[in-house]
């Protein structure tokens, strides 16, 4: 049976919610008449594209998450709020992004992953909306809920429509264009939020959405998610304009229809299923590397990035973290650059050791200055120090651990598979992000010292987990890599 006939009977109960359109379906022939379809066929213009209006997803879930930071004491002072309440709205957003998980690849396998990211788009913006009109706690609160559920599905689909619209050559410098965006969204969030009201940065916070929306309305639906729906002429279509007009798909066509033709055809895949060492290897370590990258407390640094360089003696806090976040930006796109080049697994290695010995230098600092004199020259060095291990921190974090976890995730799992594991694994992951934002302030007020501590203990079982379990995928198709669990 051929890949046509067996997909006809349900092509028309999953229709893209945004349909990929006519206006890429010419042949060779009427694109030659274009100027620029040489340029896309050489420089893989049109993918590159496809990623910048998605990326805005991202800078999104990055304003999100640098919102809370610098506008602490601004948001306390008028609303009168207690500082626990400030914590609560600051972990709320991870709370909304847990119920996007659970929804986020269910929603991306019913209607398609364009329509997912405007789905995604709309509470984003009623979320802003809420914050920046609030009154009091209430409507920060339900503004950050809705703000958290838009993250939780943008933080999902954007990172599989990347992995599955990329050539396999690029396909790791674009997936970390993912976690780059996100940076500069963090960093943005920093700048402005030392000269910006906390109400107007609420409102520039609706930028990056409604952005994409229309842009939305420009890109191909992931030709993978097509093809599995049976909509074989879209798929094509879809495949040829992200590979240029003159370029010849058929090999790269002929290797996803097979792949889907050894796979269940299901939309559905019950969770008994999982158990299967063909799923629950690939699941076992997206999850493993989504959760440790949250549990070495990159989001308690970013968070309270402010505090920690007060404690530590650093007078500027407020530009220190608009530091850190320049810092971070900069990192991640050396991490773009050396992906398809150095590996996946290399990097991850690198990465998570350097955060291993940065944790180590600045828990050793907040322990040597608890037992020095204030006036001591000794303790204006351990407040360096301490500044020094936090920068190398997030520039080791950057370099591998901040991007690669997403960019493996939406590698390794079978298509078949990818709505309800991709779910559980950016479930687990936004699970230990509220986790270790909720706990971080109680453990710094607990001891400095002790919490870089135990950051650093995760770190380490980083590096062994990656050793150990984590395959290299670089240069390889998703076809090769979610074959090689079987």
């Amino acid at each position: 049976m051929s890949f046509r006939d067996e997909s006809d009977d349900g092509r028309d109960l999953r229709k893209p919610f945004l349909h990929t359109g006519s206006w890429y379906r010419m042949s060779s022939r009427q694109s030659s008449m274009m100027g620029s379809s040489q340029v896309i066929r050489e420089s893989s213009i049109s993918v590159v594209a496809c990623v910048l209006i998605v990326a805005l997803g991202p800078i999104q879930f990055g304003f999100t998450s640098g919102y809370s930071s610098p506008t602490q004491t601004a948001i306390t002072s008028d609303l009168n709020l207690s500082v626990s309440e400030y914590s609560w709205f600051g972990s709320l957003s991870n709370v909304g992004a847990m119920v996007g998980a659970i929804a986020s690849g269910q929603i991306s396998e019913y209607i398609g992953r364009k329509g997912s990211l405007m789905i995604a788009a709309i509470p984003n913006i009623i979320g802003w909306l809420a914050i920046s009109f609030a009154k009091d706690s209430s409507f920060l609160y339900m503004g950050r809920l809705l703000e958290g559920f838009g993250v939780g599905i943008i933080s999902y689909t954007v990172p599989v429509y990347i992995a599955e619209i990329a050539p396999q050559n690029l396909r790791g410098a674009l997936g970390s264009v993912n976690q780059l965006s996100v940076t500069i969204g963090i960093m943005l969030a920093y700048l402005l939020g030392l000269f910006v009201p906390w109400r107007i940065l609420a409102v520039l916070g609706i930028l990056p959405c409604t952005i994409l929306i229309p842009g939305l309305f420009f890109i191909p639906e992931s030709p993978r998610w097509l093809a599995k729906m049976g909509m074989t002429e879209d798929f094509e279509a879809s495949l040829q304009v992200l590979r240029g007009f003159e370029t010849d798909i058929s090999i790269e066509v002929n290797e996803i229809k097979r792949s889907l033709a050894s796979t269940s055809r299901r939309t559905t895949i019950r969770f008994a299923e999982l158990k299967r060492r063909r799923y629950y290897l690939p699941l076992t370590i997206g999850i493993g590397l989504l959760v440790m990258q949250q549990l070495s407390g990159i989001n308690a640094v970013l968070f309270y990035s402010s505090t920690i360089f007060a404690s530590a003696g650093v007078t500027s806090s407020n530009a220190a973290t608009f530091g850190i976040g320049a810092v971070q930006v900069i990192a991640t796109g050396v991490t773009t650059w050396l992906i398809d080049r150095a590996g996946r697994r290399l990097l991850l290695i690198i990465s998570s050791a350097g955060m291993t010995v940065s944790l180590l230098i600045v828990a050793a600092s907040f322990f040597g200055k608890d037992y020095v004199s204030e006036d001591s020259s000794l303790h204006s060095i351990f407040a360096i120090l301490a500044l020094v291990g936090v920068v190398a921190m997030v520039v080791a974090f950057s370099l591998g651990m901040g991007a690669i976890p997403w960019v493996i995730m939406s590698e390794i799992l079978p298509i078949n598979i990818k709505g309800l594991a991709g779910s559980i694994a950016t479930l687990a992951n936004w699970f230990c992000a509220w986790l270790v934002t909720m706990t971080a302030n109680l453990l710094l007020t607990w001891s400095s010292g002790g919490t870089f501590t135990i950051y650093m203990v995760v770190s380490a079982l980083t590096v062994v987990f990656v050793t150990i379990w984590v395959p290299e995928t670089k240069g390889r198709t998703l076809e090769e890599i979610q074959l090689s669990f079987r």
